[in-house]
């Protein structure tokens, strides 16, 4: 769905995360007070199946997995991490690009996807995103009626990538900004609005990459920055 005013969404990349700490309630928090349409976190679960927000499988510094750590021991070594409805929340009046976290070289790899089964189950709604880079966790999250994205790596042709995702059903492809520069990037774009497919590129926080995205025509861009970018492409 384009944004009202007509320009890119502006999603906060883990909250506002270049003025605080990521994934933590205060950068979601600051997020929505500067502005942004939406919010990108990443979903994990703990060893007792509580989902929690956190980017790594382990945390700083630590040796043991979170997924070996019930959300009581988890919430003693790292009090900041927030479980996922606290953090869903945090972030009402935006949308929220809900990463389910499923990579087979994790250590909380679970080719069942309990995280994106208890967000089915729990957390489903108009607001939510549910983006993965595994195909089989974000297929189950649109066969259940949620919005899904499919996230995909710099080694992987966006056009291409474009058609899959369209095919499968899926409302949004996430890949890096790089992937979408010059000829190549005009010709994605025009390649994912034939198909019907919204393009959000990760994760944008110089100025003048913000404006050569947004006229070329991509529908959202994650930043680090959101006040830098709603100051560049305005607030809408």
């Amino acid at each position: 769905m384009p944004h009202p005013s007509g320009r890119p969404w502006i999603i906060a990349h883990r909250g506002a995360s270049l003025q605080a700490q990521e994934n933590t309630i205060a950068a979601f928090e600051l997020a929505a007070e500067l502005g942004a349409d939406a919010i990108e976190l990443d979903a994990r679960r703990t060893a007792d199946g509580a989902l929690i927000v956190h980017h790594d499988d382990t945390l700083p510094g630590a040796d043991r997995p979170i997924v070996t750590m019930t959300r009581a021991e988890l919430a003693a070594a790292a009090p900041w991490v927030p479980d996922l409805a606290a953090a869903l929340e945090a972030c009402t009046g935006m949308w929220i690009d809900v990463e389910v976290k499923n990579d087979p070289r994790d250590a909380d790899w679970d080719p069942d996807d309990a995280v994106t089964k208890a967000i089915i189950a729990d957390h489903g709604s108009a607001e939510i995103v549910v983006t993965s880079f595994n195909p089989q966790t974000v297929a189950l999250a649109s066969e259940a009626g949620l919005r899904s994205g499919l996230l995909i790596g710099r080694g992987i042709d966006p056009v291409e990538a474009s058609v899959m995702a369209a095919e499968a059903g899926h409302d949004l492809l996430l890949p890096h900004f790089s992937t979408l520069s010059g000829k190549h990037g005009e010709h994605t774009v025009a390649v994912s609005t034939r198909v019907g497919i919204e393009i959000a590129v990760w994760t944008v926080d110089e100025p003048a990459d913000m404006v050569r995205l947004s006229d070329l025509g991509v529908g959202g861009i994650a930043t680090n920055a959101p006040d830098v970018a709603l100051s560049v492409l305005g607030a809408g």
